[in-house]
């Protein structure tokens, strides 16, 4: 008699470590172990692989399980295979001392390899500014391009055929503000120096979004000042050489007075909105009244905690 238990099939790693649309293109798509003297790093990639913590993991990982995902590459002109996405998997196993990698290939063109490679890292951990401020640039160059070819009735570069900018499509897809990726891309005008700056917290993001409109020769000259000073521009800082350089004025004497100014402390600020507040006073409660009921209950707190600790 024959048995009419079905066979039970486990998942494997991959598919316990993948979505849902890259086990379909895997079913499609045959992974291959590559060499990986033959794999080379997408050009003008704006990721850093970095040896740290979240790296020696991966090592310990694949020195454990093997690479759980095949990476993604496409055929190279010269040779071998451009990696789009993978490259910190194959550092891993450069370091986990491996000579191959699964790897799928795929024939892609260089925008939509662009766009793929961009999409595959942006929501990673612990990216820096001027990496998400590259990445923003190559993919909204990438879609403009896609953009222009697919739909030539447009009357304006840079709109998919659903009619929205390249920017909104990069914003929506990134999870970010259409102006937040606006600031990100013009951090890609500053100079190497001060994206440094900007990456190591010392100069903040919209102070640095109007230094960029500088010219390089005052980008340069603001780097010395920052030395020489030890002190970054302020918003408000930023903003007056940018309207200074706009109108031609912006000169060593005048970026000095500027940077050699004292800082005003910030100062701490507590908002309790009208909305919040009401929740707890009746709706006939003026503002001023709602303000003398919440300092007369602080100072009733106020006594209360003071001669618990004098107990």
């Amino acid at each position: 008699m024959k048995s009419s238990a079905r066979k039970v099939e486990l998942a494997s790693a991959a598919d316990l470590f993948s979505t849902e649309q890259e086990r379909q293109d895997a079913k499609l798509e045959k992974v291959q172990n590559i060499p990986l003297s033959e794999l080379y790093p997408f050009p003008d990639h704006p990721f850093s692989v970095r040896d740290d913590d979240s790296m020696k993991e991966t090592v310990e990982s694949v020195k454990e399980y093997g690479v759980l995902m095949p990476a993604i590459a496409r055929p190279r002109e010269g040779g071998g295979y451009e990696l789009v996405a993978g490259h910190r998997r194959k550092h891993a196993c450069e370091l986990a001392g491996l000579d191959t990698m699964p790897v799928i290939v795929r024939d892609l063109d260089r925008d939509t390899a662009i766009i793929f490679m961009v999409d595959s890292n942006i929501q990673r951990e612990n990216i820096l500014p001027s990496e998400k401020a590259k990445a923003y640039k190559m993919k909204l160059d990438a879609i403009k391009r896609q953009g222009a070819r697919r739909d030539l009735t447009c009357t304006q570069v840079g709109y998919k055929s659903d009619g929205k900018k390249s920017v909104q499509v990069v914003a929506e897809e990134a999870g970010e503000s259409r102006s937040q990726i606006q600031r990100y891309v013009r951090l890609n005008d500053l100079s190497p120096q001060l994206q440094q700056m900007v990456d190591d917290k010392k100069i903040a993001m919209t102070p640095a979004v109007e230094i960029s409109y500088l010219k390089p020769e005052e980008q340069e000259l603001l780097v010395e000042t920052i030395e020489s000073e030890q002190a970054t521009p302020s918003l408000s800082q930023a903003q007056r050489m940018k309207k200074l350089s706009q109108s031609g004025k912006l000169d060593e004497d005048t970026m000095l007075g500027i940077m050699s100014e004292e800082k005003k402390p910030e100062v701490d600020k507590i908002v309790l909105t009208s909305d919040t507040l009401h929740k707890y006073f009746p709706r006939s409660y003026t503002p001023k009244q709602m303000q003398d009921t919440i300092i007369k209950l602080l100072e009733q707190w106020m006594k209360k905690r003071l001669r618990s600790q004098e107990r």
